[in-house]
């Protein structure tokens, strides 16, 4: 059996499973990759070596989180196909996880939050940007989300995250008022939150979203890179920042593990002099 039959028969077991889309995209991403390096072999004749060298060759120009991203794709895989008896051996037995480097996330400062504010020159930039810092939510979850998902009454919507999991989050009342203003000035009839703005209107695509906070960023001239995920890592680096309770930003990030969330706790600027001055 050959790698390409092989994945046809992991990814309908994994649609079966309730994998979301984009996961399903991003593993079919990097089964291409290692196809294109293997030349479609036959996966009985896969050995850790033909894995290693690929790995290697990947690893020279990857970061270590997409190096990470290879790897656990690549042992997912094999397992699977061992497991369901497709292979005799699984040749990414001794394929190892990569050290993960812990890393400060990136965040936003407080006067570039507000240069984005007020160059906002469309309800539609002002919902982008208002929505992402108050809610948290990761830029594939607002794609997904349609008018009617919004709680105006107490500015709350149900957001289907990683793993197909359900959250509801919360949002501010500035938030909300550019999201009723946006909704009110659209002349379209479709369901979808963020719309496209030309005809035929269609949900706009995450790209298009980064292209609009690009955009925005150039416009107020702003000297860092900004893209949706810094404003998911400045809303959560504010919650731990105010003394939020680790467990209660957890949920609201909608982490499987707390530890993935403990990165936020690294103290910045006046908190962590504030932090020092209070026990020396």
């Amino acid at each position: 059996m050959n790698l390409s039959t092989l994945w046809e028969m992991y990814e309908q077991d994994k649609t079966l499973e309730a994998y979301s889309k984009q996961t399903l995209k991003a593993y079919k991403l990097q089964y291409k990759m290692l196809v294109e390096h293997l030349e479609d072999m036959d996966a009985d004749e896969v050995t850790v070596f033909h894995l290693k060298g690929y790995l290697s060759e990947q690893q020279k120009r990857l970061k270590t989180s997409s190096f990470q991203h290879r790897c656990k794709f690549i042992r997912g895989f094999f397992r699977w196909a061992h497991e369901y008896g497709l292979i005799e051996t699984n040749p990414a037995f001794k394929i190892k996880m990569p050290k993960d480097q812990k890393r400060i996330p990136k965040f936003l400062k407080e006067e570039t939050l507000e240069l984005l504010r007020i160059n906002c020159r469309t309800a539609l930039e002002g919902a982008l940007i208002e929505f992402m810092y108050s809610a948290g939510v990761r830029i594939g979850e607002i794609y997904n989300l349609n008018r009617k998902d919004f709680n105006f009454t107490d500015r709350s919507v149900i957001v289907n995250g990683k793993g197909d999991k359900e959250r509801e989050v919360y949002f501010s009342k500035r938030a909300e008022i550019w999201i009723q203003r946006y909704f009110d000035e659209r002349l379209d009839d479709e369901e979808c939150f963020i719309c496209t703005q030309r005809k035929p209107h269609n949900r706009m695509s995450i790209a298009q979203i980064r292209w609009i906070i690009k955009k925005l960023a150039k416009r107020a001239d702003v000297d860092e890179n900004v893209y949706p995920h810094k404003l998911r890592h400045t809303y959560a680096t504010h919650l731990v920042n105010r003394g939020a309770p680790l467990d209660m930003v957890q949920d609201m990030l909608g982490h499987k593990k707390i530890d993935t969330t403990r990165i936020y706790t690294h103290l910045r600027g006046d908190r962590r002099r504030e932090e020092y001055r209070k026990y020396f």
